[in-house]
This record gives C-alpha cells, structure tokens and sequence, in this order.
C-alpha cells in the first residue's frame, strides 16, 4: 500500500474525531458571560483534547513522511492506534461534564495511555519494516518525551482516584 493513502485515511479519521469533539459543546443558556461558567471544565477537556488529537495528528504525519515500507502489520498497527484515538471524544465528553470526578477522570488517562501505546507500536512496526538503521529508527533513537508521557499517562490513572485534579495536571 502507498503510504500516502495511509496518512490520508489517517487524517480523515482525525479530522472526524475533532469535529465530533467541537459538536458536543453546547450553546449556553444566556447571554452573558456567566452563562459560560458552567462550560468551563467541557471546554478546557476539549481543548486538551483537540490538542492531544493535534499533537498525534504532527507526529502521525512526521512518522508517514520518515516511513520507507508499508506493509500489513503496519495497517494494523495504525487501525490500532485510530481505535484508541477514536475513543478521545467520549472520553474528553464523560470527563467534561463530571470534572473532578474519579472514574472518568482516570478513563480518560487510560484512553491517553493506550492511544500512546498504539503510536509505539505503531512506530516499532514502522521500523520493523525498514530497518533498525532506517530514517524513523534514527529519529526516534531517543525518544525521551514519547516514553515520559506513557509513564506519566500511567501514573495519573491510579493518582485519579485519590486527587483527580492532579491527573488532570499531569495529562497537560
């Protein structure tokens, strides 16, 4: 297969997920700026979600354009990681709309922790077919913020049900 119809797929895909996350906010009730206050926690968990989604969207890209072969296991592999992409929008829905609660709070980490999981694989299947000494497999040699944010996805999920604000932090 053409990487290019690859990163294309890819891309409608995302597009779809963010324009599924901006039809869930709502219209306030009123006209004022105290309507908006209740909205509050639904847009900041949209925004970092629309940033999250932004940031594999590059990544994805920079990935594909480093990509030398494309074969079966890396389809799969990008099916993989659309799945766990494809669950941000009821993620960043159930913890918008019950912010500073436990459950979603730490579902949400755990959307954001398997979607990085999914680039990994993604990622190491990618250089499985290239090579260890392909373009992608020096790039990422070094990969320290991509492993930071597993561990740090990770610990925010059991953190969620004793201080659900500070995974919140840790997912900014």
């Amino acid at each position: 297969m053409n990487k290019g119809r690859l990163e294309a797929f890819s891309d409608a895909v995302i597009a779809i997920l963010m324009t599924i996350m901006v039809l869930e906010l709502k219209v306030p009730h009123g006209a004022d700026w105290a309507a908006l206050r209740p909205m509050l926690p639904v847009f900041l968990a949209y925004l970092l979600s629309f940033a999250f989604l932004a940031i594999y969207w590059n990544n994805h890209h920079h990935m594909l354009h480093a990509a030398e072969r494309i074969n079966g296991k890396v389809l799969w592999a990008n099916q993989h990681l659309l799945f766990w992409l494809s669950l941000v929008p009821f993620g960043t829905a159930w913890v918008g709309e019950n912010h500073n609660a436990s459950l979603p709070t730490a579902a949400y980490g755990v959307v954001l922790l398997l979607a990085g999981v999914g680039y990994t694989m993604l990622q190491g299947t990618i250089i499985e077919a290239a090579g260890e000494q392909s373009k992608l497999a020096l790039a990422v040699r070094k990969d320290l913020k991509g492993k930071l944010s597993l561990l740090l996805y990770a610990v925010a999920i059991p953190v969620a049900f004793a201080r659900p604000w500070v995974s919140d932090a840790l997912y900014v």
